[in-house]
């Protein structure tokens, strides 16, 4: 049983949700789940770009990655992210393995655009994941390892591209035939009218939450369309939490 996590850079400022994510994980993999986590890093990134003298900017969601900009979150991700993430896990013996999005080809990407205000922005060297070395992950999970993989990308050509995690997520997900992905956030699940937090709902699905995707947060918006992305991908259960043990907002097909 494969279940791909997607982990923000936002729990790991946190040592209490990065406690509780890295016992959530050692809990499925002596369950004997297969986990794989997939992480982005968001504050880190922006504190990395702002010690560049960088600014950060944000468009329908999504960073906006110039030439400059995309070598500081390729660093960021794979030098401090992902090496505090697996160091961390190893300590608490998780038999985790680094694995860096642009690595190997292990994540494939293309240069896509971002619907703003109903219309198709540039926003830089922004990817989307158009092709996954799936064996290279299954190897590492057949060897009992976790793979934690990083959301840098390369074009055929070379081109480093910066990857939404959340949409990294779902093509891993898909490539790799899940059983379910887990799409963790700063909040316990979806909410029909936030901030209301008796609105949580605890399942629904595509149908439903593609009706809501107006009503929510830009910041939602991308870890919304992934959950959908994976559905029609095949994945049959999505899980959006706050929390490795809550049972969150649950979307099926």
């Amino acid at each position: 049983m494969t279940i791909v996590i997607k982990f923000g850079g936002n729990a790991m400022v946190d040592s209490d949700a990065m406690t509780a994510f890295i016992s959530g994980v050692k809990q499925l993999s002596e369950s004997g789940a297969r986990p794989v986590v997939v992480h982005g890093g968001g504050p880190q990134i922006s504190a990395g770009l702002k010690a560049a003298g960088i600014t950060s900017e944000f468009k329908g969601g999504y960073r906006v990655t110039t030439a400059e900009s995309v070598e500081v979150v390729r660093d960021v991700l794979v030098n401090e992210v992902n090496k505090e993430l697996v160091d961390l896990m190893d300590a608490n013996k998780v038999p985790a393995v680094s694995m860096p999005g642009d690595v190997d080809g292990l994540l494939t990407a293309e240069h896509r655009t971002v619907l703003v205000d109903g219309v198709q922005e540039d926003i830089g060297l922004v990817g989307e994941v158009v092709a996954v070395d799936s064996i290279a992950i299954k190897t590492r999970i057949a060897n009992g390892e976790v793979p934690v993989i990083s959301t840098a990308a390369r074009a055929i050509d070379g081109q480093l591209f910066n990857v939404n995690a959340d949409t990294a997520t779902s093509a891993v997900a898909i490539a790799l035939d899940a059983t379910e992905m887990i799409m963790l956030t700063d909040v316990p699940g979806v909410y029909a009218n936030w901030p209301d937090r008796d609105s949580l709902i605890t399942k629904m699905t595509a149908a439903e939450l593609t009706a809501l995707l107006p009503k929510l947060e830009s910041g939602m918006v991308p870890k919304m369309e992934a959950c959908l992305r994976a559905i029609e991908g095949g994945i049959p259960t999505v899980r959006v939490v706050g929390n490795l043990s809550d049972k969150g907002t649950q979307v099926v097909a």
